[in-house]
């Protein structure tokens, strides 16, 4: 039993030992340690404020240059991150007004409403579809161009 005593006060005795010589070698470390004098700081601050002011003049000119090399591909993804956006908005505002009570089954009756019109406006007769197909043409022109495709 002393012997595990005497093992164990030796191990203290000698991390005791080791760490103030580690104490003693920091403390000379911070002793030798200079800082710079009040007019090497400001160099060295003046320095850091030079090559910033650096950047940021050179900034607009590099900022233009990235935009002319990447323009397509930057608007490419603004397109698609406001499709996004709008998409997300469109169905909260399609779920708030499907929450209201009633309002529902009334847009539901509206949309059957008017797809039965349509078909018996348009669909019906042989005439009502020549002259959808008729303004479906002369849309497609105004969008699209005489000939479009020669």
């Amino acid at each position: 039993m002393n012997d595990v005593i005497s093992d164990s006060a030796e191990a203290a005795a000698e991390a005791l030992r080791s760490s103030a010589e580690s104490l003693e070698e920091a403390s000379s470390k911070i002793e030798s340690t200079q800082f710079p004098s009040g007019e090497q700081a400001k160099e060295q601050w003046q320095e850091i404020v030079d090559k910033v002011s650096a950047f940021l003049a050179e900034l607009p000119e590099y900022l233009s240059g990235f935009f002319g090399e990447y323009k397509q591909p930057i608007v490419t993804v603004g397109l698609i991150v406001a499709a996004i956006i709008s998409v997300k908005l469109t169905l909260a505002v399609l779920g708030a007004l499907n929450d209201i009570p009633l309002l529902s089954p009334l847009l539901e009756l509206i949309g059957l409403g008017y797809s039965a019109w349509f078909v018996y406006r348009y669909l019906w007769k042989a005439s009502s579809r020549q002259e959808l197909a008729n303004d479906f043409n002369a849309l497609k022109e105004q969008v699209l161009g005489n000939n479009p495709f020669k």
